[in-house]
């Protein structure tokens, strides 16, 4: 049966006239799905249904979601987040569903607060991921690698928060009508940009934070290995758990220009 897809011509040109013409009679296109922005049912047979074109450095994901919260479009990701990605879409790591010893994939979660520092509010973005991060090509034998694969890429530890962290040139924080959108680091090909961490749904920010960032136009991140800080529901208790992780050891920071509004 046709499918009431909506497919751009960028996602078109990706995966190729035939394979765009097989979605849109059905053959390779599901009736119901979960939409990869809202998280609920949809079915491509009743409503529109956006494909988006998830691509990372080595493989690339097609997923739905409904016409009324995404368009069709590609959304580069790394290859982490696109596992990330993967796991959200399909419930489960695929390896995993065949593996009962396989690791949880690790997802980032993104905690958006202001954080006092000499006397000046900043906006700040916490991220941490659900399960410790191995090495590429490793089986996790080396231990969390989150925080060295961090350095790597120019963030720095932290040993106290009293100070804000040097901005990491090339890394930017998409903010867009009020809301966060993506994490953005410099292209291994060079050229544009592309996202170290993309939300599925853009997340809500208080208009504090929003504020405080127009006025800055830079944004400070923090990262720690997962179990470091987890989800606090006020922003004392947040700036509590940084310092006790940045104690530990177990923080690192950079600041980013905010992209966008």
């Amino acid at each position: 049966m046709p499918r009431m897809l909506d497919v751009s011509d960028d996602v078109r040109a990706e995966i190729g006239d035939a394979e765009a013409d097989r979605l849109l009679a059905g053959e390779n296109a599901p009736g119901g799905y979960d939409c990869t922005s809202c998280r609920t049912p949809g079915d491509s047979e009743r409503e529109r249904t956006s494909t988006v074109l998830f691509i990372g450095e080595e493989t690339a994901v097609l997923a739905f979601a409904h016409s009324t919260c995404l368009p069709s479009q590609i959304v580069k990701v790394s290859e982490d987040e696109l596992k990330g990605a993967v796991r959200s879409i399909t419930g489960g790591d695929p390896a995993a569903a065949t593996d009962p010893d396989a690791p949880e994939q690790a997802v980032l979660g993104i905690t958006s607060g202001l954080v006092l520092i000499q006397g000046e509010l900043h906006p700040a973005l916490v991220v941490e991921p659900t399960a410790a991060i191995a090495r590429a090509g490793t089986a996790g034998e080396h231990g969390d690698e989150f925080l060295p694969l961090l350095i790597e890429q120019g963030f720095r530890p932290v040993a106290t928060v009293d100070s804000a962290p040097a901005v990491l040139p090339g890394w930017s924080v998409l903010l867009a009508v009020g809301q966060l959108h993506a994490i953005l680091q410099p292209s291994p090909q060079g050229g544009q940009p592309v996202a170290w961490w993309q939300a599925h749904q853009p997340l809500q920010v208080t208009e504090g934070w929003r504020s405080a960032a127009n006025k800055s136009q830079q944004i400070l991140v923090f990262a720690a290995p997962v179990g470091s800080i987890g989800r606090q529901p006020r922003e004392d208790l947040l700036r509590e758990a940084l310092d006790k992780a940045a104690v530990n050891g177990r923080l690192v920071a950079c600041a980013m220009p905010l992209a966008g509004t």
